[in-house]
């Protein structure tokens, strides 16, 4: 049976907190999650008026973070977790995603086209990363939502990423869970397709919500795992961790910013560690989870047409 409430698994000793955004009676608002009650775990709505602010994005921005996270008061009753009606966490900022940062990424991009191997085998030594827009905030889905595989495509996979969290200041604030959903077939025959490859309707998954920064575990350890159920069968799986990235974060985000203003903040994916095989894709019903250390796992049902 897949668990589709995303709770996280409990930390002792160590107050964790979340920021998310969900669907109440009175519309879209900002919620507080308090992670270290671990099953026990809740989403409370926040009066962001109170604090002179309008959205989650600003609040995100705040340079007193933490603790106005910590402060706000609510605005309705706490919610439990398998209650909530989930959305993405993201109000008016930019997706942008980074490419093959992994080993694994590099060897699964150049099985995709003998013509743009070398591409891919050099931009993972090269000092410039592979940065690429990937969504609007209307293209993405949150916790138990739908992704979408394209109907000119016949080699569709999801890519579990841990997604950057980043204030408008460009500084990492916290994490979350990414799906850079994409068609490798388009890909594979031109590099010049990525934009259709990767960027359509439903094509990025981000959720459940944000785990401040400073509550992530230490970089090194955190893991990545994913699992694609189809007909109550689980017919892939896989994992890795951040310890395989060939890039820092930090360097990744210098690199998004040059010359390139985030004035609402960002969102940005960090590569994937973990392609199925060249005979697998997904198919319409399929149902994707992807568990993040420190984070919780984040569920979506592919659709098509």
């Amino acid at each position: 049976m897949i668990m589709r409430t995303g709770h996280p698994r409990q930390r002792t000793g160590k107050t964790q907190m979340a920021l998310a955004r969900i669907l109440t009676a009175k519309g879209v608002q900002a919620a507080r999650v308090d992670l270290h009650k671990g099953n026990a775990a809740v989403a409370t709505p926040l009066d962001l008026k109170s604090a002179g602010l309008g959205s989650l994005s600003e609040l995100l921005s705040h340079p007193d973070l933490v603790a106005l996270a910590e402060q706000i008061p609510a605005d309705g009753p706490s919610i439990r977790l398998d209650e909530v009606n989930w959305l993405a966490p993201i109000d008016d900022q930019e997706v942008w995603a980074a490419g093959v940062t992994y080993k694994r990424s590099q060897t699964a991009r150049m099985e995709e086209s003998e013509a743009a191997a070398s591409c891919y085998d050099r931009v993972y030594t090269a000092d410039r990363p592979e940065i690429f827009f990937k969504a609007t905030p209307g293209r993405c889905s949150g916790q138990l939502g739908m992704l979408r595989i394209r109907e000119d495509a016949h080699w569709n996979v999801p890519e579990p990423e841990l997604a950057l969290v980043i204030s408008s200041a460009g500084k990492i604030v916290g994490y979350t869970i990414g799906n850079d959903m994409s068609s490798r077939d388009i890909e594979g025959d031109n590099p010049l397709y990525l934009p259709q490859a990767k960027l359509y309707s439903q094509c990025c998954g981000l959720g459940p919500w944000i785990t401040l920064a400073q509550d992530m575990p230490e970089r090194q350890s955190i893991e990545i795992a994913l699992a694609i159920h189809r007909d109550d069968e689980v017919v892939f799986e896989g994992k890795t961790s951040i310890s395989q990235m060939a890039r820092q974060f930090e360097d990744l985000v210098g690199w998004l910013l040059r010359d390139n203003d985030m004035h609402q903040g960002a969102f940005l994916l960090t590569g994937t560690g973990v392609v199925p095989e060249s005979d697998f894709t997904l198919r319409r019903g399929d149902i994707v989870e992807i568990t993040i250390s420190g984070i919780g796992t984040l569920i979506n049902t592919i659709v098509q047409g």
